[in-house]
């Protein structure tokens, strides 16, 4: 069964100019939706799709109370409180898949195998290595409580309980889940399919020959592979020329093939910015001049049946919108849950005197070693140095309105792996 996609007419109509970082997330939450259908698919091919239904479980996990050691099942009403207790060792034993089809008496003990159903009458288990055999009886040393080393029915999972929420991307744990409760398929929503370009006749493609004044394009294979982790399918669409022709061709062509175009570079309002040009020519187009630093100003809209999102230019401020705009928006459209914010209070490792309190500004960090593990500052922070992502581990983020930072105080801190990038 397939529900049909479900998008606004312009889901970026709500932005504005002179957008605080924090109003622009909230309305960028509130206004944007799936615009992806569902499909039901095999479990191994559910990896890092969006679930587009609850999943119930339909029994109990464990089926029936079971042992979680190895060693020895009684009833604990057996026991002689305070004291060692000798019972009769029954011949036989429980293993997982091979239960035990008798019942043990009040004074008597079986031995029993991880995982293996309780036998009934039991509701204990003591350890091999706490335990004593002694002419063939068992003696339990004294301080061995009731349902000790017991798992219990439905304790992981219970029938009729929600497992797992609709938009939950799908990790490995959440197909174990899923396998576990006996699932061969899932209900998921299809890839987003998602266009990427950068734009410019500086860039070059890694591993050809590097005109004068020009820079390989590195923005563009950051954006693909941290494209990589969502539920996407990307197209690459290359480097554009600044030819307002050949952009706007392909962007065209681009947009009837895919659910989102995502561009990096001449997301401003320079003269040679054919990228946001077009898209206002053939589309809409809302700027977001976000007052945070780097990543100042984005280009959102929509082109024919394609939404669009331009990011900046320089590499840190590309990256930093990616993953605070952009990443968010994508999961969103492809169906997942809105992410919580990844940023903690750790101890700040640094002393900051702010001269802009009028916006974000987005520093890259890395945690000392230790208990404390206290944020400290890179060397450099100018949002071309592309080598600071290497040296951070994560991002800082300042909002606004926020005074100066004194050694030990807390900062919202977010490693580079909860923004969404592997390392």
């Amino acid at each position: 069964m397939s529900t049909s996609a479900i998008t606004e007419p312009d889901c970026f109509a709500f932005g504005a100019n002179d957008l605080s970082l924090k109003v622009a997330l909230q309305q960028l939450e509130a206004g944007i939706g799936r615009v992806v259908s569902n499909e039901r698919l095999p479990l191994a091919a559910c990896l890092g799709r969006a679930l587009a239904e609850p999943l119930t479980a339909h029994l109990d996990i464990p089926g029936v109370d079971s042992s979680a050691m190895d060693g020895y099942a009684f009833a604990s009403a057996s026991l002689v409180p305070g004291e060692q207790t000798s019972l009769r060792l029954r011949e036989g034993r429980a293993a997982a898949g091979h239960p035990f089809s008798g019942t043990i008496a009040a004074g008597e003990a079986l031995k029993i195998l991880t995982g293996a159903p309780m036998p009934t009458g039991t509701d204990t288990v003591v350890m091999w290595e706490q335990a004593t055999l002694v002419e063939g009886r068992l003696v339990v040393p004294p301080g061995i409580t009731h349902g000790q080393n017991r798992r219990r029915r439905g304790e992981d999972m219970g029938a009729g309980q929600i497992v797992l929420g609709a938009g939950q991307c799908l990790g490995p744990q959440h197909l174990g889940v899923a396998a576990r409760l006996g699932h061969a398929e899932l209900n998921v929503y299809r890839r987003l399919r998602v266009a990427l370009a950068s734009s410019g006749d500086e860039l070059a493609e890694p591993g050809a020959r590097l005109p004068p004044g020009g820079v390989f394009d590195a923005n563009r294979v950051i954006l693909k592979a941290a494209l990589a982790s969502l539920p996407v399918k990307t197209t690459d669409l290359g480097i554009l020329p600044d030819d307002p022709a050949i952009v706007r061709d392909v962007l065209i062509e681009a947009a009837a093939r895919h659910d989102l175009i995502v561009t990096s570079g001449g997301a401003s309002r320079g003269d040679e910015d054919h990228l946001v040009r077009t898209v206002r020519t053939h589309g809409m187009l809302h700027f977001w001049e976000v007052r945070m630093k780097p990543g100042r100003p984005l280009a959102m809209g929509r082109l024919r049946q394609s939404l669009f999102i331009g990011l900046p230019g320089n590499p840190v401020a590309s990256l930093s919108a990616f993953l605070l705009f952009a990443r968010p928006v994508i999961l969103a459209l492809a169906g997942a849950t809105w992410p919580p914010t990844p940023f903690r209070l750790r101890p700040a490792g640094f002393t900051l005197q702010r001269t802009r309190r009028d916006r974000s500004e987005i520093l890259r960090a890395r945690l000392e070693p230790g208990p404390a593990g206290r944020a400290v500052l890179v060397e450099r922070q100018a949002s071309h140095i592309l080598t600071s992502l290497v040296e951070a581990e994560g991002l800082i983020l300042l909002e606004e309105g926020s005074g100066d930072i004194d050694e030990g105080q807390g900062v919202p801190f977010a490693s580079l792996r909860d923004l969404g990038l592997a390392q």
